[in-house]
């Protein structure tokens, strides 16, 4: 995460706020950077012998390209400052 600008407290909801991202973040417990690639790999490939398995983990399909900045915000509610 980059911090490109400080606006006034007023301007956000709440502090921090996120406005704009890319990209997913690792699902929890997904096992780290080699288990976040095993999981891209099978998830991108309905061939691949643990993809219905990470499927049905995970809950849904998953988009590695897909950010989320309510997601992102929502965690940041949750951050104590």
């Amino acid at each position: 995460m980059k911090v490109e600008k400080a606006l006034p407290a007023i301007a956000c909801p709440q502090v921090p706020y996120c406005i704009d991202g890319a990209n997913a973040c690792p699902p929890e417990d997904v096992g780290g950077g080699p288990g976040y690639e095993e999981f891209l790999e099978a998830m991108g490939n309905p061939d691949h012998p643990e993809h219905d398995a990470l499927v049905e983990w995970h809950g849904d399909v998953f988009d590695p390209a897909t950010f989320e900045c309510e997601r992102v915000n929502q965690w940041f509610k949750r951050i104590k400052v």
